[in-house]
C-alpha cells in the first residue's frame, strides 16, 4: 500500500510460487545490490549511487530549520566487523577482527551522509573534505544565515580538515591527540588541579588552560587549543581539543560560551549525542550487516539502512511528539508502533487493514496515523 501497488496483496504475481508475496523477495534484493556490475543477461535491475547520495543529503538537509542561526556538523567513523571474504575488508586490532570504516556525518539527529570505505582507510581523512564539501553547499542552500560549526574526535584534527574549513567561513571543534610539547604546556595547570584534589579530598579534579600550539611540521599556522587537566584516582588523565571558535564568543550571544571550560564541557563532549544515534542504526536497523562481496553492494546497504534511520527520526520527531515515544530508540518504536499484527483483506474498491481491538497501543497507533494522514493531505 505505501508503494502505491495496484495489488497489496501480490496475487498478481506471474509466477504461482510468487503469488501471495506482496514485496520483493529476498533474490530481487540481492540482484538489486549487484547492480552496480555492467549490464547482461544476469543483471537486469540498476541503480544510481550518485543519486542515491543526493538523494540522503537532500531529503536530510530539508528536516533541517532554514531559519536557523547555528547548526553543528557532527563526523564520526566506524569499523563494521565482517565475517567472509568483502572487498576492502582490513584486520583492525581495535575492534579485533576484519572491518569497513563508513563515514557518517549527522546535523542533531539527521543523517546527510554515509560513505563506506576500505577497512585501511584513514578514519579521519580519506573522504572527509569531499563529504564535508557537499554537505556545507547543500546546507548553506536551504540555511543561509546558518553558521556552521564540524565537530569530531580526534582522528579528524588534520591540516587539510582545519584549512579547509578556515579557508571556507566553517567553524570546527576537533579533539586533539596527545604529545610531549602538548603535556608539558598543560604540566603547571596538572599540577594545579593535583593540589586542589588533595587539599579538598575530592576523588577527582579538573582545570584548564586555553593557548596557542603549532606543531612543528604538519600544521600551516597557530591555532587555538585548549587543555583539560584532570586528575583521577587512578592518575593523570589530560585531554585536548582544537578549535577556530573566537574565545570572546559571537557579537550579541553570551560571550562564555566559547570559554575554555563551556567549550570543552558543555560543546565538545555533546559530541557523544551521535555515537548514541550511530548504535541505534547499528543495533536496531541494523546498518552493520555488510555480507555481500563487493564494497559498492555493502555501500547500498549502508544507504539504505541509513535512509531508514532517517525515515524512523521523523518519524519520531514529528509525528510522535508529545508522546511516550517521542524520545523512544528506533528498536522501541518499531516494536511498539509498528510490528503490529492485521488482517488484510482486498475488494474491488478499497483495501481494509483490520487489527484487533485489544491492541494496547491502539491510541498511540491512533493518534500517529491522524497525524500522517493530516500530512499526506487529502487523496
Amino acid at each position: 500500500m505505501a508503494c502505491d501497488k495496484r495489488e497489496p496483496l501480490g496475487d498478481d504475481r506471474l509466477h504461482a510460487h510468487d503469488q501471495g508475496v506482496a514485496l520483493a523477495g529476498a533474490a530481487t534484493l540481492n540482484r538489486l545490490e549487484l547492480g552496480h556490475q555492467p549490464t547482461d543477461r544476469y543483471h537486469k535491475i540498476h541503480y544510481d549511487p550518485k543519486a542515491i547520495e543526493a538523494a540522503l543529503l537532500d531529503m536530510g538537509v530539508r528536516c533541517l530549520d532554514k531559519h536557523a542561526t547555528e547548526l553543528v556538523i557532527d563526523l564520526d567513523a566506524m569499523g563494521h566487523l565482517v565475517h567472509g571474504l568483502q572487498e576492502g575488508r582490513h584486520f583492525s586490532a581495535y575492534y579485533d577482527g576484519y572491518c569497513l570504516s563508513p563515514l557518517y556525518g549527522f546535523v542533531g539527529s539527521v543523517p546527510l551522509w554515509a560513505a563506506l570505505r576500505p577497512g585501511d582507510a584513514d578514519a579521519g581523512a580519506d573522504g572527509v573534505v569531499p563529504a564535508l564539501e557537499a554537505i556545507v553547499l547543500a546546507i548553506r542552500k536551504r540555511c543561509k544565515k546558518a553558521r556552521l560549526i564540524v565537530r569530531a574526535d580526534s582522528a579528524f584534527a588534520r591540516e587539510e580538515t582545519m584549512a579547509w574549513c578556515e579557508a571556507h567561513d566553517v567553524y570546527y571543534c576537533f579533539g586533539l591527540a596527545p604529545n610531549v610539547r602538548l603535556k608539558a604546556e598543560l604540566e603547571e595547570t596538572l599540577a594545579a588541579a593535583r593540589a586542589r584534589r588533595c587539599l579538598s579530598g575530592v576523588p577527582s579534579a579538573r582545570a584548564f588552560k586555553d593557548f596557542d600550539y603549532q606543531t612543528r611540521q604538519s600544521w600551516s599556522r597557530e591555532r587555538r587549543v585548549v587543555g583539560k587537566a584532570e586528575v583521577l584516582a587512578a592518575g593523570d588523565n589530560p585531554r585536548f581539543i582544537v578549535t577556530n571558535l573566537p574565545r570572546e564568543g559571537f557579537r550579541g550571544e553570551d560571550r562564555a560560551r566559547f570559554a575554555a571550560a563551556a567549550l570543552y564541557e558543555n560543546f565538545y563532549c555533546a559530541r557523544g549525542d551521535m555515537e548514541n544515534v550511530l548504535k541505534q542504526q547499528v543495533l536496531d536497523l541494523p546498518g552493520d550487516q555488510m555480507s555481500t562481496r563487493e564494497l559498492a553492494s555493502n555501500q547500498l546497504r549502508l544507504w539504505l539502512a541509513t535512509l531508514a534511520y532517517l525515515l524512523m527520526d521523523r518519524l519520531r520527531s514529528v509525528y510522535l511528539r508529545g508522546t511516550d515515544l517521542a524520545r523512544a530508540r528506533v528498536g522501541t518504536i518499531r516494536a511498539r508502533l509498528l510490528k503490529v499484527a492485521a488482517r488484510v483483506t482486498v475488494s474491488v474498491r478499497r483495501v481494509y487493514v483490520q487489527m484487533s481491538s485489544a491492541f494496547v497501543g491502539q491510541d498511540l497507533y491512533r493518534r500517529c496515523a491522524r497525524r500522517l494522514g493530516v500530512a499526506a493531505g487529502p487523496t
